[in-house]
């Protein structure tokens, strides 16, 4: 599961699970701090945005930050040629839509119209929807926590992205699963996971602290500096 993940998530064409997490990773450490890579308070919206992800300087994956995800071979491999789940998936379409044409033309597709829609398009709104979390997520919104960063909880976010809009909970509590606290902060992704756990497909997903309910609004990291950061989920 953790193989086909990996595959899964380079189709979207946003580079190397090793890659992702090893920014995701320094993102937390230094969040909205100078070596944050993808801070809006630090360099703009549009840097957070797109800048980031386009910069030479943040191509390259530092696999000595994902020391615990470098020990797979095949995530190593994915990460490497991260270009090919894309272009498989473009090819899979095309193929597919150049069938339909034939044998049931009824549908009035085509291979193109498949590979427009199906991975041109889909790709740039996905990329869109991914760089709100760095950008929008981290000015409008609201904060539950005091996290020493400005990361937000914004429910239209949250809804584009299946539930990474509930930013500020993840950047308190970076280990947990959900990032939805209460029942009404909708999380698509973690009731798709655990629905996996049910069937045995995935498990040991981690939960919120029981403080995490309880906690007053604008909780403090009393005990965890803003220097020890550490620990930040995958």
């Amino acid at each position: 599961m953790q193989f086909i993940f990996a595959v899964w998530g380079a189709t979207s064409g946003q580079r190397g699970p090793l890659w992702w997490a090893a920014h995701h990773r320094l993102h937390h450490r230094e969040s909205d701090r100078e070596k944050d890579v993808h801070s809006p308070v630090q360099r703009g919206f549009l840097w957070s945005h797109i800048g980031w992800i386009t910069s030479s300087a943040n191509i390259p994956t530092d696999y000595s930050a994902v020391p615990d995800l470098a020990k797979y071979p095949e995530l190593v491999l994915v990460n490497r040629f991260d270009w090919v789940p894309p272009f498989l998936l473009a090819l899979a379409l095309l193929f597919t839509g150049n069938i339909l044409q034939v044998v049931a033309p009824q549908l009035q597709t085509s291979g193109l119209q498949l590979l427009i829609w199906g991975f041109f398009v889909s790709t740039v709104v996905l990329f869109h929807g991914t760089c709100c979390i760095n950008s929008v997520g981290h000015i409008f919104g609201s904060q539950r926590f005091d996290t020493g960063d400005a990361s937000r909880n914004n429910l239209a976010l949250a809804l584009i992205t299946l539930g990474e809009g509930w930013h500020n909970n993840h950047h308190r509590f970076q280990g947990a699963t959900r990032q939805g606290i209460f029942w009404w902060e909708i999380d698509v992704t973690y009731y798709v996971l655990r629905a996996m756990e049910s069937v045995g497909l995935v498990s040991s997903l981690h939960k919120h602290p029981r403080e995490a309910k309880e906690a007053p609004r604008k909780i403090p990291l009393e005990a965890e500096p803003s220097e020890k950061r550490e620990e930040i989920a995958v």
